[in-house]
């Protein structure tokens, strides 16, 4: 049986904390999956064999959670975009974008795994009221940005599939809220299980895509040294800016840091120190597979829309709609809409437990999840339908790399507290983050911040 999902099971806090601890997150998967053990000492009886391996394998999961909102529908615009207009030129945003996520869901990790709090717990019990509300504001706009971006691509997805209007895919997007509810009701690893199956599928389509696209692997390799054109060119920023929020999504930093204690890990320091280990290790390896699907994206816009001359790609049908003619294929329209759907829905999956963990952390609400999820996708269907009814199917384009950009400059609001917090003895205890992470944390969050800067003084000023 999982060990109850009270403050009171957890170990004694650090006293850096403002308030006490309350309930886990995720109280209902709290500390269900076990961690095989080995023989115990001074006893004969077998264990567990708990090799490294099999350690591993129990932490694997959370990790490929959040590699979902690194390739959901928003990445799906930026990437096709920056690789319509710009070739292989914003490769190396992608790549720095994942770095700087591997960087800070590790944070997240060790956030969870040293206070028993998930980033949206760990506000509030640290800071003032005020602040803790502003973030929890901050936050929500960065859930409702992300699930516009899903319910757009996940009806665009259906309409490729099946010929329906895009209207009528938005109204069918707002029943996945069923789907969600059945993935947690069967178990966290089914939850988990499903996501991973749905990456399986969506690697497997964009690695038939690229052969057909045949790329340039030599312009690509030049496409990660960077480029000092992105300072003077508003457009490309407007692109970079759009693949960093959609690579280092706010929401992710507070699901992750709910989801790792889904594991039922030790509370001594060392048993604590090889969790942080595995989930690492675990985030690592998912977001790398996450890149790989994200670059395997700007590349094929490149090498498909850039080298045909079609530079002004935003809107995936008409992605979609050039494929088949660019290719010379039939079958890669039909992978293009199988890689969007699924990408769709496994981001509905990971957007209703952030949406949940949000709102639980900061101010204690606990809404049933059909609840909750209904709440926000009402407030993500309803721009993105009156978009779709006023001005067609060519509007979802804009809406949806403008939903990239919210998430970027939401992006502060999030990492600063996380730099903050890991980096407080007192708050972390013996897993404070090491100086050099924490410096190298600080000039990520600083060139968030820069980009967001420069963006909106070169928009406001013309």
């Amino acid at each position: 049986m999982p060990e109850p999902a009270s403050a009171a099971t957890i170990e004694s806090d650090h006293n850096g904390w403002r308030l006490a601890r309350r309930d886990a997150p995720l109280a209902d998967v709290y500390r269900s999956i076990r961690i095989p053990v080995g023989l115990k000492r001074g006893s004969n009886e077998a264990g567990q064999g708990a090799t490294p391996v099999k350690k591993f394998a129990a932490f694997a999961g959370p990790g490929y959670l959040v590699a979902v909102g690194y390739m959901d529908p928003g990445n799906w615009a930026t990437a096709i975009a920056g690789g319509s207009k710009f070739g292989y030129a914003l490769l190396w945003v992608a790549l720095l974008s994942n770095l700087m996520a591997i960087l800070l869901q590790s944070l997240c990790a060790r956030l969870a795994i040293a206070s028993g709090r998930d980033l949206a717990q760990a506000c509030h019990d640290a800071y003032p009221v005020w602040v803790s509300r502003s973030l929890w504001i901050f936050a929500e706009i960065a859930i409702i940005a992300t699930d516009v971006a899903e319910v757009i691509g996940t009806a665009i997805g259906i309409t490729l599939l099946f010929g329906l209007p895009i209207e009528v895919g938005i109204i069918i997007t707002t029943l996945d809220v069923f789907l969600v509810l059945l993935l947690q009701r069967l178990g966290f690893r089914h939850l988990e299980a499903f996501v991973v199956a749905m990456l399986g599928i969506i690697a497997l389509c964009f690695g038939a895509q690229i052969l057909l696209a045949q790329p340039d692997w030599a312009a690509a390799a030049r496409g990660f040294i960077p480029t000092s054109a992105i300072w003077s060119d508003n457009e490309m920023l407007f692109l970079g800016l759009g693949i960093l929020g959609a690579t280092v999504m706010p929401h992710n930093l507070y699901l992750h840091s709910a989801i790792v204690q889904t594991r039922a890990y030790g509370f001594s320091t060392a048993e604590k120190s090889e969790a942080l280990r595995f989930a690492t290790l675990d985030s690592t390896i998912a977001l790398m597979l996450a890149f790989l699907i994200n670059a395997a994206l700007l590349v094929l816009a490149a090498a498909s829309y850039n080298k045909a001359g079609h530079q002004n790609i935003s809107e995936l049908a008409d992605a979609h709609a050039l494929l088949a003619p660019l290719l010379g294929s039939n079958i890669a329209p039909t992978l293009f809409g199988i890689a969007l759907l699924c990408c769709g829905l496994n981001s509905t999956v990971t957007a209703t437990m952030a949406g949940q963990i949000v709102m639980e952390g900061f101010v204690n609400w606990h809404v049933a999840p059909w609840a909750r999820r209904l709440a926000t996708r009402a407030l993500a269907v309803i721009p993105a339908a009156l978009l779709s009814l006023i001005y067609g199917r060519g509007s979802t384009g804009p809406l949806l790399l403008a939903s990239q950009v919210i998430l970027a400059l939401q992006l502060p609001f999030a990492v600063l507290p996380l730099i903050h917090m890991t980096a407080s003895k007192s708050k972390m205890g013996e897993l404070v983050a090491p100086r050099w992470l924490t410096g190298i944390s600080l000039l990520s969050a600083g060139l968030i911040i820069l980009l967001g800067f420069v963006y909106l003084k070169n928009s406001l000023l013309g």
